[in-house]
């Protein structure tokens, strides 16, 4: 691609480099036979290259035929190159206002915003799991059993001959046997109560205020404008 063929309408503020490859800065204007590359923001560093020195221009970066140091040695300068010798020649009725290009100066002021930076760090908090006595009554039903006396007269069988009457109160003892219930309480695992632990996800708004820079610019009337 030569600099004939490079659209000088589409290469302002895209990349330029030089020969190998160094970087050259920005393009800032195309003028009739030079283009003005910046290179910085404070220390600016202004390259006024002759269009023919434009190697290629791939849409995005604006390729030279020279390096950095011929750059720098060469069109490195504040004012853009006056009007070529054919120029002069050629035009000597053109109004000397015409033939000399005015001066541009550009001054850079950058404006400065604000935005959220919203980062995220794991916190930890504690679920506690009680235990605690539940008291309730429970009825056991259990069978028990205890002897009990039963009294009942009859004839008399076989011999008829007995002792004496007694002459006196006497007892005779019958042991009576009964069961009692004993109660004792044994523990045993009834139920178990499993605790899981699922990740949630939620969204959360986070409102702050940012400041941002704005320019006004007071022209010779006095008036201040927005821009």
């Amino acid at each position: 691609m030569s600099s004939s063929s490079i659209d000088w309408n589409d290469v302002t503020k895209k990349e330029a480099r030089g020969s190998n490859d160094e970087d050259l800065g920005e393009v800032q204007e195309v003028g009739p036979n030079y283009v003005l590359v910046q290179k910085g923001m404070i220390n600016k560093e202004k390259f006024y290259i002759p269009k023919d020195m434009a190697k290629s221009y791939d849409g995005n970066v604006l390729y030279f035929r020279i390096s950095k140091e011929d750059a720098e040695s060469r069109y490195m300068t504040d004012s853009p190159p006056g009007p070529s010798t054919q120029e002069r020649t050629t035009s000597p009725s053109m109004p000397r206002q015409r033939q000399e290009r005015t001066e541009q100066e550009e001054t850079t002021v950058p404006l400065t915003e604000e935005r959220l930076d919203v980062s995220k760090k794991a916190s930890a908090r504690e679920a506690t799991i009680t235990k605690e006595p539940m008291t309730e009554t429970k009825n056991v039903e259990v069978p028990v059993t205890h002897e009990e006396l039963s009294v009942e007269r009859r004839p008399a069988s076989g011999s008829t001959k007995a002792d004496s009457p007694v002459q006196s109160r006497t007892e005779t003892k019958v042991p009576l046997k009964s069961e009692e219930v004993q109660v004792t309480k044994q523990p045993y695992v009834k139920e178990e109560v499993s605790v899981k632990k699922k990740p949630v996800t939620e969204t959360k708004t986070v409102t702050d205020q940012v400041t941002s820079e704005r320019v006004k610019v007071k022209g010779q009337a006095g008036e201040e404008e927005e821009v």
